[in-house]
């Protein structure tokens, strides 16, 4: 398995002069340690923008500095070589890409003011729409990769679902903490086990990206609240998801605070779509060329 990547993430020097901050240095680092850590290969791909411009340029739009017959030509060299490296290699697990980037943009692109519309859009950038059956994640998504998995293991039934969905996870290069594998998986304890279990689980949530929280039931469990809870209190994404077709309201398929502060989803398809997973196939915002 691999990712074709942009050069930027692996050489942040090749980017426009002054666009760099420690902040992008960790997502990049962090990215590439998700693929060390599931063995992805990491290709890179050529970058358009250093080999018409240099690497010492400003930062501009495409309409600005890229809008030539002369970089189109380039472009459609550059595409031909990607094209290679797929046949050799097979179809890659997605592209990495660096949103706002004219050519390199995933889900968006300085592409230039234009009448009405503004320098910024929607969409690919003019080197990444040429792959229009390829999934893109921007390395911001992609480093979001560790997720604590929040959810009742009082029951066998609980603790073999849950072990479904850390799987499910995990087969998406995803690095799951699930707090039943790691000790909080039977009834007799003493205040000792318990001060641990609470201490262990909550600094886990610090340091996940992400939280997902199976709340089936009548109710969510109420452990799985007040984890859902702190996730949220520190900012992290909560997906929760219910397969329970009950309602706990007129509008409301749980406890309206827990919904308020989550994205609800009814199945393992909308759990990934949600992670952001890129399906093969699934069409793109709308797109800008040359």
């Amino acid at each position: 398995m691999y990712v074709l990547c942009s050069p930027c993430i692996l050489n942040p020097s090749l980017r426009a002069k002054g666009i760099t901050h420690p902040s992008d240095i960790a997502l990049f680092a962090r990215s590439i340690g998700r693929c060390r850590k599931f063995g992805i290969d990491v290709v890179p791909l050529p970058c358009p923008e250093t080999l018409y411009l240099g690497p010492d340029r400003k930062p501009g739009t495409f309409l600005e500095r890229l809008n030539t017959p002369e970089f189109g030509t380039l472009l459609e060299g550059l595409c031909g070589q990607v094209n290679m490296i797929i046949k050799e290699r097979g179809s890659p697990l997605c592209i990495l890409g660096v949103n706002s980037s004219p050519t390199c943009g995933v889900t968006s692109t300085y592409y230039g003011a234009e009448g009405d519309k503004s320098a910024k859009r929607s969409g690919r950038g003019v080197f990444y729409v040429k792959f229009p059956d390829i999934p893109a994640q921007d390395v911001a998504e992609f480093s979001k990769y560790r997720i604590y998995l929040a959810a009742p293991l009082f029951s066998e039934a609980e603790r073999s679902y849950n072990t479904v969905i850390a799987e499910l996870l995990r087969a998406h290069y995803y690095e799951v903490y699930l707090p039943q594998d790691t000790g909080d998986n039977h009834s007799v304890r003493d205040k000792q086990e318990y001060a641990q279990i609470y201490n262990r689980n909550r600094r886990a949530i610090r340091d996940a990206d992400i939280m997902v929280a199976i709340i089936d039931g009548a109710d969510a469990d109420s452990g799985t609240a007040w984890e859902m809870g702190y996730a949220a209190a520190l900012k992290k994404p909560v997906i929760a998801i219910r397969t329970d077709f009950r309602m706990a309201g007129r509008h409301e398929r749980v406890n309206l605070m827990l919904e308020q502060a989550t994205r609800v989803v009814t199945d393992k398809n909308e759990l990934l779509v949600a992670l952001g997973v890129p399906p093969v196939g699934a069409p793109l915002p709308e797109q800008n060329s040359t």
